[in-house]
């Protein structure tokens, strides 16, 4: 995934390598490295742990678009999945937002116990997807499903959804009617008529592009059930990169 920005004076690329894994592993399904390169001469700067920084900014961009599509009062936040996403995003969404209650829902009773131990908070454990959906005001879903788990019959009027797993075109995390009912963001129309299986089966029309939110483009429907479908940019990894070299450069 290579990305140049001269507006942020970044050049990178992301190597990827993306497994299903029997369960239980302790080695995670995706695994990545950064190269950051000096973008005038080519130069490369360094090779970073890729991993870590798509757990992080992949949960920074869903708490953005959490930020503008939530429903003005957001008190119970939902994690469908248990794996490293699942903590990432459980780490910043407990650090901007001020949710009453957290719930998560996973696959396996093994990762899901590891998620509770590992998150610095309280959380509440579900023993089913409708139980942990029921009354949600925002809703992240990180599971490796191919086919839908989260049914618009169990989601509350309202919610926000910010869906990041379901990755190739023929895999699935929503329903059809859900995704058809929501108002739809996405990082890009065009990642996301390639490789979202919900976008591309369920047929639902793309409402907007995340940043055309950000910028004042268009509006923010948090008055209404919306989804944010996030697949990812290598422009976020090459400025989460560049952010974590700065930073450990000036402490040099």
């Amino acid at each position: 995934m290579p990305a140049y920005s001269a507006h942020d004076d970044v050049l990178a690329t992301k190597i990827v390598a993306f497994y299903q894994r029997d369960q239980p592993s302790s080695i995670p399904a995706h695994q990545a490295s950064v190269l950051l390169f000096d973008p005038e001469h080519g130069t490369l700067k360094a090779v970073m742990d890729g991993t870590v920084i798509t757990e992080k900014r992949t949960a920074a961009v869903s708490a953005i678009a959490t930020k503008f599509l939530k429903p003005v009062q957001a008190d119970v936040l939902c994690i469908l999945g248990s794996g490293v996403q699942a903590v990432s995003h459980y780490e910043i969404f407990t650090e901007m937002f001020s949710f009453k209650e957290v719930r998560v829902w996973g696959r396996t009773k093994e990762n899901v116990d590891r998620f509770a131990r590992t998150v610095r908070g309280p959380v509440r454990v579900c023993s089913s997807v409708k139980e942990a959906v029921l009354g949600a005001d925002v809703i992240v879903t990180v599971t490796m499903a191919t086919e839908p788990v989260l049914f618009a019959e169990w989601v509350k009027p309202g919610a926000h959804i910010n869906e990041v797993g379901a990755c190739r075109p023929d895999w699935r995390e929503l329903d059809d009617t859900l995704m058809k009912s929501a108002v739809l963001y996405v990082d890009t129309r065009e990642g996301a008529m390639k490789e979202s299986g919900d976008v591309i089966l369920s047929g639902a029309e793309i409402f907007a592009e995340l940043g055309e939110v950000v910028n004042g483009d268009k509006p923010a429907l948090h008055e209404k059930t919306t989804v944010f479908k996030s697949l990812g940019m290598g422009i976020q990894d090459a400025v989460a990169a560049k952010l974590v070299f700065d930073s450990w450069n000036a402490q040099q």
